[in-house]
């Protein structure tokens, strides 16, 4: 078996248990449904709904955009240190 093979079925085998992993996850580690968290914003105003909205979008961007930065640098140093 060449090198390649064996590093595609790595990934495949890394990416199946990832999947997997996801799949088989709870749906409480997707949201925290604290019912104190929910009977406050269910009893406020369209404001304070419109603002923890903004809030939630707020505190996801910075480490969405560093997080993806720090991909594409990887990505295109991934040859860096390549033995020829």
């Amino acid at each position: 078996m060449s090198d390649q093979a064996a590093k595609s079925r790595f990934r495949i085998s890394v990416l199946s248990v990832a999947v997997l992993m996801a799949l088989a996850a709870p749906s409480g580690l997707y949201a925290q449904s604290c019912a104190l968290c929910y009977q406050a914003a269910a009893n406020s105003g369209a404001n304070f709904i419109e603002a923890l909205k903004r809030g939630i979008l707020i505190l996801l961007f910075p480490p969405l955009l560093i997080g993806s930065c720090i991909v594409i640098t990887a990505y295109r140093k991934r040859h860096r240190y390549a033995e020829d």
